[in-house]
């Protein structure tokens, strides 16, 4: 993979891999994660998690990647020490069919989230209660065609941006997107702050209490944390190999870690003490952000005046769409540069990207219409919706970063990694012992115990 492919600066780089990691997973999953199991106390654990573990697994992916200037089966492939071992191409493949589950279910939601921005801004939903917006989620998530429309019209823009290319497309609207979303991110918390009850929010998710911590809620920041950094899924293998070479992967494993935990802080400042305010549950479960928050702005706007509810929701599902784009162009991106490194003499990213949103629109409308009309059929009890959350949130992500840690801290020769870490001797690297020791023995004790979790409570 040709460098001048890559990015063109290290903040171009940070921006693109905190959009990547910056989503849904942070506005819509992390809140109402963080609200099931406590608040403040789930809120410190799952901080260490993600600075001891995720941070390790991102500069794990970034190693295989910038190392190899490849893409995820490609990069396993490169790095084996010896032809016998060229098996774990494999977790190469479980990376990318993970990013493809993952991406369709996004879509999904994604395709939810524009609906409701459209909504918004033409004020659809003003003067709705609680139990008219919670019907009116229902109506439309399980209704046949208005989801999969919005499902296509995310998934072109999508398209557009990667057909765009890596600087001119994804490093460039990534410069301007996760400036944007910080600044409505912002708003949105300064207004939330000066809601009267506001500070029971604050309280809430700055005060732990473990009593109100689970074992269940331990594992649960954990899985957040995964999901939280886009590891586990072969993206950052992919943005790694688009890495310069003199970027320092420590340092930008800090910075995209710091400003995606930031910003889910910042989301809960947004939404929690708005939701403390107007006396709604914080711990609403998936449907905060659909059915809790909706009812949340309506309560703002004033009997006669300026609709300022309405104003902050349409602001609200604007930073949503911002977020959930970013993130699914480094899923798609991972699918795409993977096309291209895999057939290069027939293949363009255009016939690639094309042929992927149609599998995806495909794929994505069976999920979206198993809410629906098609929710007779169940695996293991579970829609296929069901079922594929299930397989992206507990099953894949942790198995393949569980794979990419053995591979790296067992497989790989040590002076590779040194190498990398160090740009070739230029850096200082007295991190390495600390590194290894997460990658070869913490990280995989905690990734093997969210797995047998997972199966034993599937």
């Amino acid at each position: 993979m040709s460098e001048t492919k890559g990015f063109t600066s290290s903040f171009g780089a940070i921006a693109a891999a905190v959009g990547s990691a910056v989503g849904l997973g942070n506005i819509w999953r992390f809140p109402y994660i963080c609200g099931q199991y406590g608040g403040g106390a789930f809120l410190l654990v799952y901080l260490c998690f993600v600075f001891f573990i995720g941070m390790a697994l991102m500069i794990t992916e970034f190693v295989m990647g910038r190392h190899t200037r490849r893409t995820p089966i490609f990069a396993y492939e490169t790095l084996a020490p010896s032809p016998k071992q060229r098996w774990w191409r494999y977790a190469g493949l479980l990376g990318l069919i993970t990013s493809f589950l993952i991406l369709a279910l996004y879509l999904v939601i994604s395709g939810w989230t524009t609906n409701y921005f459209a909504e918004s801004a033409v004020g659809r939903l003003a003067g709705l209660d609680s139990n008219a917006i919670t019907e009116h989620f229902n109506s439309f998530s399980n209704s046949a065609l208005r989801p999969i429309v919005f499902i296509a019209v995310f998934l072109a823009i999508t398209a557009a941006v990667i057909i765009g290319g890596v600087q001119k497309g994804i490093e460039r609207v990534s410069k301007i997107l996760m400036p944007v979303l910080v600044v409505l991110l912002m708003a949105l918390c300064v207004r939330s702050a000066t809601l009267p009850g506001a500070a029971k929010g604050f309280e809430y998710l700055f005060k732990p209490d473990f009593t109100q911590l689970t074992g269940q809620g331990v594992l649960a920041a954990l899985g957040q944390a995964l999901f939280s950094l886009s590891v586990g899924m072969g993206v950052m293998i992919v943005y790694g190999s688009y890495l310069p070479k003199d970027d320092n992967l420590l340092k930008t494993s800090i910075w995209i870690t710091v400003c995606d935990t930031l910003i889910a802080i910042l989301a809960g400042i947004a939404i929690f003490p708005a939701v403390f305010a107007c006396g709604q549950d914080p711990a609403g479960g998936p449907g905060l952000v659909f059915m809790t928050l909706p009812a949340v702005f309506n309560s703002m706007n004033p009997a006669e005046g300026l609709p300022i509810g309405t104003i902050f929701e349409t602001i609200f599902f604007l930073l949503l769409v911002i977020a959930a784009l970013t993130s699914a162009i480094s899923l798609l991106e991972a699918l795409v540069a993977w096309g291209n490194e895999y057939n290069t003499k027939r293949s363009s990213r255009t016939r690639n990207t094309i042929i992927l949103c149609g599998l995806m629109l495909v794929l994505s409308a069976v999920l979206s219409l198993s809410n629906g009309v098609w929710n007779g059929f169940t695996i293991g009890g579970k829609t296929l919706f069901g079922f594929v959350d299930q397989l992206n949130s507990i099953y894949l992500p942790p198995l393949c970063s569980l794979c990419a840690v053995i591979f790296l801290g067992w497989v790989v020769k040590k002076e590779i990694i040194k190498d990398e870490l160090s740009n070739g001797g230029t850096l200082k690297t007295g991190y390495l012992g600390v590194f290894m020791f997460l990658i070869r023995f913490v990280a995989p004790a905690a990734l093997l115990i969210v797995l047998i979790t997972g199966i034993l409570n599937g």
